[in-house]
């Protein structure tokens, strides 16, 4: 992202040799940002960064293999390669790194060979290796993208889902005479789908998600689904290997009710289809117990609100019996394996801003096996991460801290451990600031709001420091103590960081995150600005230097709050949704937002679309306020920011608008966008550093 607020510095590198002579004394020089002796993290420093992602633990807990992610400096993205660790030593190998990119690795059920997708040669296609000997083979030239790769239990088959093309609707036909070397337009764009873009993948082309087996040693892939709707993963296999399961919604009205969805499966032999589960609402992601009898998988009644907790069930093979085992257990699991035995299973779950992994069993009970998961992302701290359990209860995942990006660790008796320390070099050399826990009951009704600060590397205790509020998205999310670049970049410039869970946010039950049903944006301004004064009382924040900032669900805290109080210096509000009508419509959840959100469609009840916007208080505001978004963004589209830039332009507030080339929503993925982002907020709070008065009427 290029903006006028980077310093034109910010991305310089030293190419041309100095001579010895003219080299600078080591003992009064700072240094080049990239090698040079600065103590704090920069811009640069993210290209230097790397991060464990989807570690696979081998079924006999002897190795690990997991995705590495590092940024590298002349494709400006973070590149995924495949690494396999020896548990026992801790010795560590590439196993498919080099050119293009590697990820996806699932162990076979022997644990003889590796699956995996690679771009290398070009397109994403399935690859299997052998670990004895490491010989490699492309299993086929897939057409498009393989997803969800799931092992047989014999290991002669590999299931996968996969786009399958459609033809696209027409209407009348053009011109026909064209003659040779003349220059035509490009030919009509017709779509007749619900949502025709999806943020990430731009214009969708028609074609559905379907169900495919293929040879584990190479051979012509068989399509196992048909008909026009989308079946998806997460797939598993009946012992025989007779059935695959899967989740779909084969519904006729499957492209307005984006919630639903139901437990299918699908016969190998004669490719017979049958639905197991029948609620109105989703259930997804089946898991059929390694003896058989029972199958595992999540779902919730749909009630039409925007958050629901998910829910673990059981059911025997058939689809009979189904039960609930989490009733009363007040958290969404976010991923679950079955343990080798079938009595129990692993689940991955967030609880007060932290990722844990718990065995739970059958009758629901549940015992805490490891915690600290982290790998939410780099650029902020959400909560995330990844497991996966060995048969002997061996657990490997993704680790870190407020200060290290997630790490591969392990888990078999006593402490879990480190296996790697990927940023081992960068960090070593560097000063982070401190993240402390911060929490307060909020001015509203007493709740307790939770959130972390993250200090000025150096800071001298009683000190008062300028504070920028950092508002997570979501809403349904949370931050906790994880590793984030752009708290650690505001933090070198001497700001503290408060990263706070207002109420709506994920991790603190049901109830609080429904807190905002139908109300959103609404009370968490009153958790905000309560644990804002309370970060003012704790004696650290400077209440004549605050800051706010936010992106997505936070873009839209971050546009509320100047419209409701000017005791902020200045604001950034990036990505957000302004207009809830216009969200509604244009986004790429057209049957999701108007329903969910704010509980009817836009012409049933516009008076409330309009109250819950942004936009009705832009009115109000005199905060100094940056909107930035990604020129890409179909989550909230571009036209959300640019309302709202053109609002504050017209009312004469100081703004200016930032697009992210490129980007999506997550457009923070390429690290030099990344870092010129937060650069670009910096500048914009220091350009307002000591604020800003309108000019009265008449003058």
């Amino acid at each position: 992202m290029k903006s006028l607020f980077v310093a034109a510095s910010a991305f310089a590198l030293l190419t041309v040799p100095v001579a010895a002579q003219d080299m600078p004394d080591p003992d009064t020089a700072r240094g080049s940002e990239r090698s040079g002796p600065v103590r704090e993290l920069t811009g640069e420093d993210l290209f230097d960064l790397a991060y464990a992602s989807d570690p696979q633990i081998s079924p006999d807990g002897e190795s690990i293999v997991y995705v590495r992610r590092q940024n590298d400096i002349m494709t400006d993205r973070a590149v995924p390669s495949i690494w396999m660790i020896d548990v026992s030593s801790g010795k560590e190998m590439p196993f498919v790194a080099g050119e293009g990119a590697a990820f996806s690795p699932r162990w076979s059920r022997d644990g003889s060979r590796i699956a995996y997708v690679s771009t290398s040669g070009g397109s994403a296609q399935l690859w299997v290796k052998w670990v004895a000997n490491g010989e490699a083979v492309k299993l086929h030239n897939l057409p498009s993208s393989p997803g969800s790769i799931t092992w047989s239990p014999d290991g002669r088959i590999l299931a996968y889902t996969m786009m399958v093309d459609d033809a696209a609707p027409s209407l009348g036909s053009a011109p026909s005479n064209h003659p040779e070397g003349a220059q035509w337009a490009d030919p009509l764009q017709i779509t007749d789908l619900v949502n025709f873009r999806a943020d990430g993948a731009g214009e969708l082309t028609p074609g559905y998600s379907k169900v495919f087996t293929i040879p584990a040693t190479g051979g012509a892939p068989r399509q196992l689904t048909f008909g026009p709707s989308h079946d998806g993963g997460p797939l598993s296999f009946s012992p025989d290997g007779t059935k695959v399961y899967f989740s779909a919604n084969r519904n006729d009205d499957w492209q307005t009710d984006p919630v639903e969805s139901e437990v299918w499966s699908v016969d190998t032999r004669n490719l017979a289809l049958t639905q197991l589960t029948s609620r109105d609402g989703p259930d997804g992601g089946a898991l059929v117990s390694p003896d058989g009898r029972t199958i595992a998988y999540t779902g919730f009644d749909d009630e039409g609100r925007a958050y629901e907790q998910a829910e673990i069930y059981l059911m025997d093979a058939d689809g009979s019996n189904s039960r609930i085992i989490t009733d009363g257990w007040d958290f969404s699991p976010a991923a679950m394996e079955w343990s080798a035995d079938s009595r129990a299973l692993y689940v991955q779950y967030d609880v007060r801003g932290q990722t844990r992994v718990a065995r739970m069993g059958l009758d629901g009970s549940v015992r805490d096996l490891v915690d600290g998961l982290s790998g939410g992302g780099l650029d902020r701290p959400y909560t995330g991460g990844g497991f996966s359990v060995a048969d002997d209860g061996t657990i490997a995942f993704t680790g870190g801290n407020p200060t290290r990006p997630a790490e591969v660790k392990v888990k078999t008796r006593g402490d879990a451990r480190y296996l790697t320390n990927l940023n081992a070099s960068l960090l070593e050399t560097k000063q982070l600031g401190e993240v402390r826990e911060i929490s307060v009951g909020s001015s509203f009704d007493g709740q307790e709001v939770q959130g972390w600060l993250t200090l000025p590397p150096g800071y001298t205790e009683g000190t008062r420091v300028p504070l920028i509020l950092e508002i997570h998205g979501g809403p349904f999310a949370a931050y906790g103590p994880h590793f984030a670049t752009d708290n650690q970049l505001y933090a070198a410039a001497g700001y503290a960081v408060l990263s706070a869970n207002p109420r709506g946010s994920t991790s603190y039950g049901e109830a609080f995150a429904q807190e905002i049903d139908k109300a959103y944006p609404g009370r968490d301004f009153d958790d905000l600005m309560s644990i804002v004064d309370q970060a003012i009382a704790m004696g650290i924040a400077d209440p004549e230097r605050l800051y706010v900032t936010g992106g997505s669900g936070g873009g839209v805290l971050t546009s509320w709050i100047v419209g409701k109080t000017d005791r902020f210096k200045a604001a950034a509000t990036q990505k957000p949704v302004i207009n809830w009508t216009t969200q509604a419509l244009t986004a790429d959840g057209t049957g999701y937002f108007g329903r969910y959100w704010v509980g009817s469609r836009p012409w049933e009840n516009p008076q409330k679309f309009w109250d819950l916007s942004p936009l009705s208080l832009v009115g109000n505001v005199k905060t100094p306020t940056l909107v930035v978004v990604g020129d890409q963004d179909f989550r909230t589209p571009v036209t959300e920011a640019q309302q709202y830039y053109s609002a504050l332009q017209l009312l004469d507030v100081p703004t200016a608008f930032v697009r992210v080339p490129g980007a999506s929503h997550g457009f923070t993925a390429r690290p030099s966008q990344s870092a010129a982002k937060a650069s670009a907020i910096l500048a914009w709070f220091e350009r307002y550093a000591d604020g800003w008065e309108p000019e009265a009427e008449g003058e």
